[in-house]
């Protein structure tokens, strides 16, 4: 009986791999409105990406709006974003982000640090995390700090018009009374850690909020921690009094 050939040995392998993306979640196909808002949130740092993938959510925009993506993308890769997938939208906005070049990616979750201990291996060889950023001097008006991979101390005055950006956790060892942006780049367990909790507007993982909504009679002007919490009905963020 003859034998079957052998097969031919292939000069490549197809793996599936896991790539993290940031995402942008848009609510309106308003352009304007849109490069204003960034504005608001990341000002005029032209250092915060780092051509990054970027991963463009239709999930919750109005099924009536048609997004310009030519304009869009363009405007996007001037952010320093590379902007290389979609999800969610209608047929008709699906086909608009297929005819950019954007590939489709609906099962695309974001990705959330989980809250509770879990027992893992110890860890063999592992290289150290980055320092914090520490800042000892006043931050006036105009002026920003980005800490990038790492988290943010402190340990003087941040005064209004000032912002204060982490991609970890933020620790204000003084007044906060500018902006403070923790996890921003998606780490939905970044905190904010205030001694005197006065702000203008603080984040987490995207998730706000402004002076607009007066603080709570037990944190302003107080030492307090913001941390953000997930459930069903959404995102939120809790302010709490640090003892």
């Amino acid at each position: 009986m003859s034998s079957a050939p052998a097969a031919p040995a292939l000069c490549f392998d197809l793996k599936s791999t896991q790539w993290p993306l940031v995402a942008l979640h848009l609510r309106s196909n308003d352009l304007v409105q849109l490069q204003k808002d960034w504005l608001i949130r990341f000002g005029e740092q032209d250092d915060f990406f780092d051509q990054d993938p970027l991963l463009i959510d239709l999930t919750g925009l109005p099924g009536h709006e048609v997004i310009d993506f030519s304009v869009l993308l363009d405007w996007l890769q001037g952010q320093r974003l590379r902007p290389l997938a979609y999800k969610g939208g209608n047929e008709v906005q699906r086909l608009a982000a297929e005819a950019a070049g954007l590939a489709l990616a609906d099962d695309a979750r974001p990705v959330l640090t989980e809250a509770h201990p879990t027992a893992v291996a110890p860890p063999v060889a592992a290289p150290p995390h980055p320092s914090a950023l520490v800042i000892d001097k006043p931050l006036r008006s105009g002026q920003q700090v980005y800490a990038r991979g790492r988290d943010l101390i402190i340990t003087a005055m941040v005064n209004p018009g000032a912002e204060v950006v982490a991609d970890g956790h933020i620790h204000v060892y003084a007044p906060l009374r500018g902006k403070a942006i923790a996890g921003a780049r998606g780490d939905a367990s970044a905190r904010i850690f205030a001694r005197v909790l006065e702000a203008e507007l603080v984040s987490i993982a995207g998730v706000y909020r402004t002076s607009d909504v007066p603080l709570p009679d037990d944190v302003r002007g107080k030492a307090a921690q913001i941390r953000l919490d997930s459930s069903n009905q959404g995102d939120r963020l809790l302010i709490e009094p640090l003892s």
